[in-house]
């Protein structure tokens, strides 16, 4: 799991949003408004994909592809907030269906314990063990985060851990091609990196790159590249916070 930035909604999206909310309030049916809501669905989807990290990934588990709006705080709890702009993630049908479903935990002030990519910091709640590809709950938020989304699912881990060496891979080849002046490759492999599957490994890895150990645990030229990507900020998928 990655930062996202969520950017404003055009205006008129934004007003469309808010006459539905308002509707809603006077009349209910939260989940019947929101089925029939196709053309205010299909336009939140646009800005979502936008936003999302890679090519239109799940913001929750990293790997699959989005297929539908997630409620962050669900309709059953939460009905007003149907078509709150805040209250939408992109997420894939595992993660959405299987996982999460209605499941919203809160502390005893009722706080919820599940990361908002798009309001919290993952890295202040989680641990990306690289080599393994597991994740490590630093907080209770974490913790239920992980349960939640099933972070821990093996498939993840060796996803994340096969990202890891091919990212490993992919910054060596990013270093030599800039030290040796070919630009036009250097850009082509740096944009493969910002938009593969797992982006929260390459994350990790440079938000790590300046660490006392990095060039030992990640090699010289891992590091170069990591330098040289953090140098050309390839262009994100939407609103993907700059690497780095």
């Amino acid at each position: 799991m990655i930062p996202l930035q969520r950017g404003p909604l055009p205006e008129e999206l934004t007003a469309r949003l808010a006459a539905r909310t308002e509707r809603l309030a006077e009349r209910g049916g939260a989940r019947e408004q929101w089925r029939e809501a196709r053309t205010v669905r299909r336009d939140l989807r646009t800005h979502l994909v936008e936003m999302s990290a890679g090519l239109s990934r799940c913001m929750y588990c990293g790997d699959s592809e989005g297929t539908s709006i997630d409620h962050f705080q669900p309709i059953a709890l939460a009905p007003l907030r149907a078509f709150d702009w805040l209250n939408h993630l992109w997420a894939c049908s595992f993660c959405n269906s299987n996982q999460k479903r209605d499941l919203y935990p809160t502390d005893p002030l009722g706080r919820p314990l599940l990361i908002d990519p798009t309001a919290d910091e993952p890295a202040d709640h989680l641990d990306l063990v690289l080599g393994t590809g597991s994740y490590r709950a630093r907080t209770a938020k974490g913790d239920e985060t992980i349960r939640i989304f099933g972070l821990d699912r093996p498939v993840l881990e060796r996803g994340r851990a096969q990202a890891y060496v091919r990212c490993r891979s992919m910054l060596r080849d990013l270093a030599h091609l800039s030290e040796h002046g070919e630009r036009g490759e250097a850009g082509a492999v740096a944009q493969a990196l910002a938009v593969q599957p797992f982006a929260d490994v390459l994350y990790e890895m440079l938000r790590l790159r300046t660490a006392p150990r990095a060039a030992l645990v990640f090699g010289a030229e891992t590091v170069a590249g990591l330098d040289v990507l953090r140098g050309l900020r390839p262009p994100s998928a939407g609103g993907r916070r700059p690497l780095g």
